[in-house]
């Protein structure tokens, strides 16, 4: 466990990290945009003046900068996510997409493109999709009343299969022209995400809903027995945490898509460095992700720019060995 002085280090290193990450996405793309430009440009926003409004530094506001908060935003959600879920099934391996919620957003949003439904339509089934699975899992995991990590588990991994079952259907039904972007979608892509309020929204008021609960987590993580004897409401526990872990998910999924193994990884490295304290855990995982989602979208753009790749396949290019590193480094 860290002390408070290390921790508050720790976390400043991690959002100067983040803000350097934030900058340099600013400036890097297949259009070259000078700091002097950027700054004009913000000061002609800030007074509102549109002698600037098609200068190289008025479209990086306008597309770059909305762009990178999204991925941050949603690099944030998807580690935050995975950290929760670590501690809600203590499973190492858990992850935000384990409980169906990517598959459950995955067949709303399909079924938009699908129908050539408008970008809005589309993330809003996306997002009720989301919620449809996060519901469909956590009734069926109670049963009678009662639900086990092993049951909950179980249930979402056969939700999943289902989604992707409808999923592929779609696929192979959908016109020729509108499969390209269903893959796109898929495999995660930020190129057509302008909002990023709603999820930075959403990973402020989870990590404000969930820090108060973190002495809690951390007897949780320890094992069931052992919260229990602490005092702690496991079930109520349990119940809070699997719903910010999957309206997080949620969030993230439906604003960039399905972006793999950053929920996976993210907390693995954070722990490394820190301790498993979720009282500094959630915030750093946070800011981790979200600075490590920025990069790989700063990549994605620019690596055979002016075409772009998806971001998910970037993270699981990264995600992947870093990922097999870690094992090797397990104790048998």
């Amino acid at each position: 466990m860290p002390t408070p002085r290390r921790a508050a280090l720790i976390l400043l290193l991690l959002a100067l990290f983040a803000l350097l990450a934030l900058f340099g996405s600013l400036f890097s793309g297949s259009l070259a945009v000078a700091p002097q430009e950027l700054w004009a440009a913000v000061l002609a926003h800030a007074f509102h003046a549109n002698d600037a409004t098609n200068t190289p530094g008025a479209l990086v506001l306008e597309l770059r900068l909305p762009r990178a908060l999204a991925a941050f935003a949603c690099g944030g959600l998807l580690a935050l996510a995975g950290v929760l879920m670590q501690v809600l099934l203590r499973n190492p391996l858990a992850d935000p997409y384990v409980l169906g919620i990517s598959g459950g957003a995955g067949v709303g949003a399909m079924s938009g493109l699908f129908f050539g439904f408008s970008l809005w339509a589309v993330d809003a089934l996306a997002f009720a999709g989301a919620l449809a699975a996060m519901l469909t899992v956590f009734g069926l995991a109670r049963g009678d009343g009662s639900w086990t990590q092993t049951r909950l588990l179980l249930t979402g991994v056969i939700v999943a299969a289902g989604c992707g079952a409808l999923i592929a259907l779609m696929l192979s039904l959908a016109e020729e022209g509108r499969v390209h972007g269903m893959l796109f979608w898929l495999m995660g892509d930020l190129g057509q995400t302008f909002t990023w309020w709603p999820a930075m929204l959403v990973l402020v008021l989870a990590l404000l809903v969930s820090l108060p609960f973190a002495r809690e987590l951390n007897l949780l993580a320890r094992g069931l027995m052992q919260a229990q004897a602490f005092g702690v409401a496991v079930g109520r526990l349990r119940f809070i945490v699997y719903v910010l872990a999957s309206l997080a998910t949620a969030a993230a999924v439906t604003t960039a898509g399905s972006i793999g193994f950053v929920g996976l990884v993210v907390p693995h490295l954070v722990r490394l460095a820190i301790g498993n304290d979720q009282r500094v855990l959630l915030p750093a995982a946070a800011l981790a992700g979200g600075a490590l989602l920025v990069l790989a979208d700063t990549a994605a753009r620019t690596v055979i720019a002016p075409q772009q790749l998806p971001v998910g396949v970037l993270t699981a290019l990264i995600g992947v060995p870093v990922f097999l590193f870690l094992l090797a480094r397990q104790p048998r």
